[in-house]
């Protein structure tokens, strides 16, 4: 498990070092932090099914993770703005020993559930833009506050929680990206808010003895 969770906060620190210039005219400002705080404790909560606009990438996210977030926010303002975009997503649905150059990761916006057709999808050879929905349920999730790099210690206890709560891990690993990299550089690592997700389901219980 700690070998699965460096390879996930890696992969982050690699796509937010790249994805700064794509994303700052948001992440410079962002939400208001402080309706976050208390989720720097871990928590069980039920989340609905959201409409997304989603890139598909694959390969090295250090390489494509740019393009993907460039696409992504080109295609939302063409079709989709209204008072500008909520915080953006990334799932990482293989699993985490997958080699770099096969990852397959889908970064995403939320959109108004009533878009069901894109007007318009700039063309990027390699990536596939869509609209779709997301599926949550029941999710377990924690803030974390630092670099990326920093991230291992957060999803350990994130994973202890969901353990000694009686649940299971469902869905991908998920980050949502609150505030990081400025538009002239990555500003200061450690006032990066990253929201970690997991869909989760209960365990199921052993079968009684006969």
């Amino acid at each position: 498990m700690l070998k699965k969770i460096a390879i996930v906060a890696a992969i982050i620190l690699g796509l937010g070092a790249l994805g700064a210039a794509v994303l700052g005219h948001f992440m410079m400002k962002g939400p208001d932090l402080s309706r976050y705080q208390a989720l720097k404790e871990p928590r069980i909560t039920a989340r609905p099914d959201q409409r997304m606009l989603q890139v598909e990438a694959v390969g090295d996210p250090n390489t494509v993770g740019l393009k993907a977030f460039a696409l992504l926010f080109q295609t939302y303002y063409r079709n989709a703005r209204t008072r500008g975009p909520a915080a953006p997503l990334a799932r990482w649905p293989q699993p985490f020993d997958t080699p770099k150059d096969q990852w397959v990761g889908l970064y995403a916006l939320p959109v108004p559930g009533t878009l069901d057709k894109l007007k318009e999808a700039p063309a990027a050879p390699g990536l596939t833009v869509a609209l779709t929905t997301w599926q949550y349920g029941e999710v377990a999730e924690i803030l974390h506050v630092g670099p990326y790099a920093a991230e291992a210690p957060t999803i350990e206890r994130l994973m202890a929680f969901i353990d000694t709560s009686g649940y299971v891990v469902a869905g991908p690993h998920e980050e949502e990206y609150l505030r990081g990299p400025g538009l002239f550089g990555k500003g200061n690592p450690d006032k990066y808010h990253t929201i970690i997700r997991y869909r989760v389901e209960k365990k199921t219980p052993p079968p009684m003895p006969r």
